[in-house]
């Protein structure tokens, strides 16, 4: 066969084979989501960062406490190793008067050998206070010595606890960026008239909502606050407009239950930073029972809290990319409120000064 003949040849199976290589397959147009399911997505992603922020927040609070923790033991260590000091000291003096006395006669031959019989007597009470001086040296420096080996133990714990908690601080921030992230990149993903459309959805679900509770009687009872509550309200009515910053306790920003811990300090009544905490150790009480001041707890979690001003209102720092607000009671799902200072009597009808919602 001529070499033309191969080439045409090699061409003819290369072209045979070319045609049975089936042609790269069109990705099938993904089904556009609704507005429904988009803001499912959002408000899934939204609740997933504030529950991983309120952790992170507890964990803060946690190490914020073991690092006292550990400043206290340091300090107790400090004075423990000054009094092992003293104690080691007054050793080495009584070991220097016990070789002085073995070079000489013992001071109980001494005593036997002594003329005056009172002066002996004397000599002797003296041996005596000497010897039970002796053995509290010792015993100072037993327990001296004790007390130290057991404070270095405690206080090296402790410093493993605290390096513990900061590494789960920050693989707990990690999370919360990773989940803020995600966030953004489903809003990036959507047009302008898409999330007016989600915004718009939103709103709708909420007024249903707020009109349901409203309707039901829940929110029957109007309740003046009592005067750190009025305090606590006035707190946080002054924030309104601040942006929500995850792990924020102000002054300049504020997470959900930043806003709530940071007002109730101001009134004077210290309560947990977070929502989960707010909500396990706070007095419980009825929706129809509620006054300015309490604090409403939202998602089976308790993974966000706002604060109560009447008129079935709450302000609060919704989320990310949001600011401090006036909101409806409803604007998330209930799971029931509690009273920082269930002691306190109401003190006046309160009612919060009419403020524009940023």
């Amino acid at each position: 066969m001529s070499g033309r003949l191969l080439r045409l040849v090699g061409t003819a199976v290369v072209a045979a084979q070319a045609a049975l290589v089936p042609l790269p397959a069109v990705a099938a147009p993904q089904p556009q989501r609704s507005v429904a399911e988009l803001l499912t997505d959002l408000q899934r992603l939204y609740r997933q960062t504030e529950q991983a922020t309120e952790t992170y927040n507890g964990t803060a609070e946690q190490l914020e406490r073991q690092r006292a923790e550990v400043r206290r033991l340091d300090g107790e260590l400090a004075r423990a190793r000054l009094s092992l000091h003293d104690s080691r000291r007054d050793a080495a003096q009584l070991a220097r008067q016990q070789y002085q006395s073995s070079t000489g006669l013992s001071p109980y031959v001494r005593l036997l050998l002594a003329r005056d019989p009172q002066r002996a007597l004397d000599e002797g009470h003296v041996i005596g206070q000497l010897a039970r001086e002796q053995a509290r040296t010792v015993d100072r420096l037993e327990g001296s010595e004790k007390k130290q080996d057991a404070l270095v133990r405690r206080a090296r714990k402790a410093l493993d606890t605290q390096l513990r908690l900061a590494e789960r601080q920050q693989k707990q921030r990690n999370d919360v960026r990773t989940r803020l992230a995600g966030i953004e990149k489903l809003l990036a993903s959507l047009s302008a008239e898409q999330l007016a459309e989600v915004a718009r959805v939103e709103q709708d679900g909420i007024a249903d909502a707020q009109q349901k509770i409203v309707t039901s009687g829940a929110l029957s009872g109007a309740r003046p606050a009592s005067e750190q509550g009025d305090r606590a309200v006035r707190y946080a009515m002054d924030q309104l407009g601040k942006p929500y910053q995850w792990g924020a306790q102000g002054p300049g920003a504020y997470d959900c239950s930043g806003l709530t811990s940071q007002a109730w300090e101001h009134a004077g009544t210290p309560i947990p930073r977070t929502s989960q905490e707010q909500w396990a150790r706070l007095a419980r009480v009825p929706l129809d029972e509620l006054r300015p001041g309490d604090l409403v707890v939202y998602f089976p979690e308790a993974t966000h809290v706002a604060m109560y001003l009447g008129d079935g209102r709450v302000v609060q720092a919704p989320r990310p990319g949001d600011r401090v607000k006036i909101s409806p009671i409803a604007a998330n799902p209930i799971l029931g409120a509690v009273r920082p200072d269930p002691t306190e009597k109401p003190a006046r009808p309160h009612t919060p000064a009419a403020r524009p919602t940023p």
